[in-house]
């Protein structure tokens, strides 16, 4: 069988069932043995609580003496914090560190067996029996599962902000950019109240669009926007505005210098395409 991939060692580490082949693979290769060791501290060194010291490794003088080197930091704080040495321009060499346990002496395993692989501290790396991945597979997803762990919840959040931002911020780009070219105000006509507001804007290819706003509507019927001539005596009808605001194509050719009038009236439906007479707010375009 072919070395384990990292996802997978992993994911059994992570307390993931992958079958018994990939866990008797583990048993038998050191060095699958060796990475799924490190996977493992990892994942102990992340659980909620406090962190467990013994699966952490002390780093050396020179980590921190490199920090203080790259920040620039000043004398008064060249000493390891973590309680190493600090680094010494003495010619005084620092004492060896007293050794913790006598070093063990390498035995070859007998003929037909695998040595169990050794883990940093030099202990046996512990490797899940078929009972353990058992026990494992029926612990709730919210005790090892990496999906639970809210950090990496934060971590896709996190990204799918960024992703929204970008999305967001490419389609803005490729919108056309609008030139205004006139505006009005719309105040209510006769018996009625509503207000709004009105403009007409070009995108870069040319095409013209009224954007039509008012604050309520108050049609009894169905609300109609028209561009109508100073004399009232010509009008175009650009369309059905079914809310509080729309945005209309001006005809191509429509001198808007002849039909400056803005007008939403209120039509009932009765099949006729002419204006009602009764319109709601009204307003002259002015650039």
């Amino acid at each position: 069988m072919q070395h384990l991939d990292p996802e997978s060692l992993s994911l059994l580490a992570l307390g993931e069932e992958l079958g018994d082949d990939a866990a008797d693979h583990l048993r038998s290769c050191p060095s699958c043995a060796a990475d799924y060791a490190g996977f493992r501290r990892a994942v102990v060194a992340a659980k909620p609580g406090p962190p467990d010291a013994s699966v952490l490794e002390s780093p050396g003088p020179q980590v921190w003496a490199g920090i203080h080197r790259t920040l620039g930091l000043s004398a008064a704080v060249a000493a390891d914090p973590l309680g190493s040495p600090a680094v010494s321009d003495s010619r005084t060499p620092a004492p060896a560190p007293a050794q913790t346990q006598p070093p063990q002496t390498q035995t070859q395993p007998p003929q037909g067996e695998t040595q169990p692989p050794q883990s940093a501290a030099g202990s046996p790396t512990p490797l899940p029996s078929r009972e353990e991945r058992a026990a494992r597979k029926r612990e709730p997803r919210g005790g090892s599962g990496w999906i639970r762990r809210p950090g990496v919840w934060l971590a896709a959040a996190a990204s799918t902000a960024l992703l929204a931002a970008g999305v967001f911020w490419s389609v803005q780009q490729n919108q056309p950019a609008v030139t205004p070219l006139a505006q009005a105000e719309l105040a209510p006509v006769d018996q009625h109240s509503a207000t709004g507001s009105a403009r007409v804007v070009e995108t870069q290819d040319g095409q013209r669009t009224l954007e039509v706003r008012v604050d309520k509507n108050e049609a009894r019927g169905y609300q109609e926007v028209w561009l109508i001539a100073p004399d009232l005596s010509r009008l175009v009808s650009l369309g059905v505005m079914t809310s509080e605001s729309g945005t209309f194509a001006v005809p191509a050719g429509l001198d808007l210098g002849e039909y400056p009038i803005v007008d939403v009236s209120d039509e009932p439906v009765d099949g006729n395409p002419a204006h009602s007479s009764v319109s709601i707010v009204r307003g002259t375009l002015a650039s």
